[in-house]
């Protein structure tokens, strides 16, 4: 086959996945059945793979399922105690108290607070804790998985402590042949990585930057009574300090300390800067913004949880304040305990995992380390607020059947979209000597754009999330190739493969599984296709700035030294 042929075959499941669920407007429960059997027959007749190592990237998939669907059933677990327990009337109350606008509690909530989870935890826990939070606090349910999904970009690249560098990168690229290159010009690997990183922090703080005023226009222009794009700028100059409180302190971070801490350090200096700020009602209009009554909200607008406006935890002094509050700070703090590479925990936890080796004979492998899941943090912190609020155990049992019903409209997306992800990851195994198919994209990609490419750089590292639904993975995929094509084509690898690791974290906020995940903590499970015709806004802008800047960078200058 030609490589126009193999580029449209391996392409063919994400177009049909993408029509079903944008154009027509199907669930994904319904599309992407279609897509895995599409997947299927693609890699059985164009690559050649047999069933059996098909069945087995289909296993390792369950395997990849079941931690996300964990993941998933924590954050709906712990928001539903906190419901039931009456306490989301002091949350509200809380944040009312700060400032009544929305707009400034996107800023403070999505942004800022859904920034330090991703710092700490990664892998999806952004939209899992801020969607179903910002629902708590009256936001209407597509907006608020709309918002948790577009924070899921300028922290992503740093999440979980870094894991998409230190994993992704270092595994996607690290070799015998490039440490030796890297010998010849006087610098190690761990050198070469902090090149890349300060690159990353540069490209992400010149698009990340307007990310806040970015989430708040498209609130008050889809979720507002008056549509409009100007209610959302009238408060561009709070919604810039905070992007800029953000961004100064994760940009230094990235320089000075490597990539482990930008998006902590950054998001929690934030924090409590514009705490006082925005009590204080500095740079924010006098006019307050809020969403049209309820009763005038279109029913695709809601989700299955309801917020009950009687309940009440009495009054709403500071210690009550401090004692609702305290299960978000005890999961926060927790989240960071338990990933800080200093500390003994992260070792203890990783090693607890559960191992699934050559699955069906065919050398492929699946892993899960349970305890060190967000899901178990989730887990705990839910138990820890039963026994907090003193739930009643009939109380607490209608909170887990409320959370394991959600679960499983999750559970029949997850089931088909993870294992279609496998086989695409693992169809470079084949007898036919054929690359990928995210390979072969790319390549394709590469091959017929030439030296526009850093434009194009960071949107396969978006298709690498896009398919994979983390930016990790995507890096694991594309590093090294990325690494090539900038070697074929004469350029900077550390500016190319920065360019992927900022456009796989763009990539997240698309990314089918992460939509899907994030609408399951919301009810929102069917409307994923109308998610994604508002999330991708923010991310084609995102994409098309960090191109830029990378044509700037390869064609006219570069901010650190070159390799």
């Amino acid at each position: 086959m030609t490589l126009n042929e193999v580029f449209i075959l391996a392409i063919l499941p994400i177009v049909l996945a993408g029509l079903l669920l944008v154009v027509f407007r199907l669930p994904a429960k319904v599309v992407m059945p279609f897509a895995l059997f599409a997947t299927i027959i693609i890699a059985y007749t164009g690559w050649g793979i047999s069933l059996i190592d098909i069945a087995a990237s289909f296993l390792q998939g369950l395997v990849i399922t079941a931690d996300i669907l964990y993941i998933i059933f924590g954050a709906i677990l712990l928001l539903n105690v906190i419901k039931y327990s009456g306490g989301i009337s002091i949350i509200r109350q809380s944040f009312i108290e700060i400032s009544p606008d929305r707009r400034v509690q996107v800023v403070m909530i999505a942004w800022l607070f859904g920034s330090f989870i991703e710092g700490a935890a990664g892998f999806g826990a952004p939209a899992a804790v801020v969607a179903p939070l910002l629902v708590a606090l009256g936001f209407p349910a597509m907006a608020a998985v709309m918002l948790g999904l577009m924070v899921q970009s300028t922290a992503v690249t740093f999440g979980s402590v870094g894991t998409p560098m230190l994993i992704g990168v270092t595994q996607g690229i690290q070799n015998p042949l490039l440490e030796e290159q890297l010998a010849a010009s006087g610098i190690t690997f761990a050198d070469y990585l902090q090149l890349i990183t300060n690159h990353v922090v540069v490209f992400h703080a010149i698009a990340g930057v307007l990310m806040p005023t970015f989430m708040v226009v498209m609130m008050t222009r889809f979720f507002g009574k008056n549509k409009s794009w100007k209610e959302g700028l009238d408060i561009f100059p709070f919604a810039l300090l905070g992007g800029l409180v953000f961004i100064i302190p994760y940009v230094l971070t990235g320089w000075f300390l490597g990539p482990e801490f930008p998006s902590l350090i950054g998001s929690f200096i934030g924090i409590f800067v514009m705490i006082p700020l925005a009590r204080k009602g500095i740079l924010i209009p006098k006019k307050v913004w809020d969403f049209p009554d309820q009763n005038s909200w279109p029913k695709n607008w809601f989700g299955k949880i309801k917020v009950e406006e009687n309940l009440s935890t009495g009054n709403s002094g500071s210690h009550r304040f401090l004692k609702v509050w305290s299960p978000y700070i005890l999961l926060a703090a927790l989240l960071v305990i338990s990933r800080l590479p200093q500390l003994p925990i992260k070792e203890f936890l990783t090693g607890a995992s559960i191992n699934f080796n050559d699955i069906l004979g065919t050398g492929l492998s699946a892993s899960s380390s349970p305890l060190y899941l967000p899901g178990t943090v989730f887990l705990l912190v839910s138990i820890f607020s039963i026994f907090l609020f003193k739930v009643k155990i009939n109380t607490a049992m209608s909170a887990l059947k409320d959370s394991g019903r959600m679960l499983l409209g999750a559970a029949l997306v997850l089931v088909f979209t993870i294992p279609m992800v496998r086989i695409y990851i693992n169809s470079g195994n084949n007898p036919l000597e054929m690359v990928s198919m995210p390979i072969a994209m790319a390549e394709w990609m590469a091959i017929n754009v030439g030296n526009a490419y850093p434009l194009i750089a960071p949107d396969i590292g978006a298709l690498g999330a896009f398919i994979a639904g983390s930016n990790t993975v995507s890096n694991l995929m594309f590093s090294l190739f990325q690494f090539g094509v900038a070697e074929q084509l004469q350029m900077s690898t550390i500016i190319i493969v920065s360019l992927q690791a900022v456009g796989a974290a763009a990539g997240n906020m698309i990314a089918i599984h992460n939509v899907v995940a994030a609408c399951a903590t919301v009810g929102l499970l069917g409307s994923e296709g109308l998610v994604l015709r508002k999330t991708i806004i923010p991310t084609v802008y995102y994409l098309f700035v960090v191109g830029l800047l990378g044509l700037l960078a390869i064609h006219g200058f570069d901010l650190v030294d070159n390799f």
